[in-house]
């Protein structure tokens, strides 16, 4: 009786848009559905800091490496705030690294995909990151208070790397023969996998209905995609490039672009551990793990003897 009276007055607050903050009743499968889904996240943007990480040094002038370099300390925190929302539900971010590096825990399936040239920058900029815009405009609209405080800040930044990674395709797409065509084929590369990281369809995803009916998502990922492709399709089109999609087409009826069929295939077995880059991935951050274990400690011993020195 008292459960139900819990849960009706749960749900009662978040259909009246009212946030759910840490201290407040929840249940529990909110709680679980909460850090997996803020865990996976979190590792997306530290994972997602190796590919373009790969890049600073090569980068083709100071002013490129500069703001690349910036944009990948962006990505590491943005992976703090998460992890630190995600502690607020109880969960110790030692535990949740350690599920990433033992490959308990997933993250996003497109950074398993190598960087082979400097337009690959530019795709993840424009592709990936105007993707993970889509979806995290709708997260900072969350049922969950930390969470969607968390995406407010990532959100402007992200916009800034989408729009640092269009110009870097619009020059190569205006530069030489070769770097339209370095530009090409970097959109072939990334068109399809930055589809499919907005989740799968929305008769596959299993949690879907639940994280809506809670409004943690307030999109199915179908709606998303669209909205994605409805985007980006005419920006690549302005800038002489074209898609890898013989379907793609505009309808004029209903005001949006179809696609061609999507390869779930290629998605559930990156997502299982098969992608080009999977194993390379967390080799390096199980790495940087160690690496960074001296830092941490004295990171730890400083804070201890300030503490000692302000009980004092």
């Amino acid at each position: 009786m008292e459960e139900q009276k819990n849960l009706d007055s749960f749900q009662k607050k978040i259909d009246e848009g009212l946030k759910i903050e840490p201290k407040d009743w929840m249940p529990e499968a909110y709680r679980k559905q909460l850090i997996r889904m803020m865990s996976q996240h979190a590792h997306s943007e530290i994972v997602g800091m190796l590919p373009e990480g790969n890049w600073i040094t090569r980068a083709p002038s100071l002013r490129r490496k500069a703001v690349l370099l910036s944009k990948v300390q962006d990505e590491a925190g943005h992976g703090l705030y998460l992890y630190s929302a995600a502690e607020t539900l109880g969960v110790d971010r030692t535990e949740l690294l350690q599920q990433l590096h033992t490959g308990k825990a997933k993250y996003s399936s497109i950074f398993n995909y190598p960087t082979l040239t400097w337009a690959d920058v530019g795709a993840i900029g424009w592709l990936v990151d105007g993707a993970a815009i889509m979806n995290q405009t709708m997260l900072a609209r969350g049922s969950y208070g930390p969470y969607s405080r968390a995406m407010v800040r990532i959100c402007k930044e992200e916009s800034f790397h989408n729009r640092q990674g269009f110009e870097i395709m619009t020059v190569l797409a205006n530069g030489t023969a070769e770097q339209k065509q370095m530009a090409q084929d970097a959109l072939n590369r990334w068109w399809w996998p930055a589809i499919m990281m907005l989740g799968p369809s929305d008769d596959q995803s299993p949690n879907s209905e639940q994280l809506m009916r809670w409004k943690v998502k307030l999109e199915s990922n179908d709606e998303i995609r669209q909205r994605f492709i409805d985007r980006t399709v005419p920006q690549g089109l302005f800038i002489g490039l074209t898609f890898p999609d013989k379907d793609l087409k505009f309808n004029e009826s209903t005001g949006h672009y179809e696609h061609g069929p999507i390869n779930w295939d290629e998605f559930f077995n990156v997502v299982k551990g098969n992608g080009p880059c999977n194993r390379e991935r967390i080799k390096a951050r199980v790495n940087a793990d160690k690496e960074g274990f001296w830092v941490r400690e004295a990171a730890r011993a400083y804070a201890e003897k300030k503490k000692a020195m302000v009980a004092a």
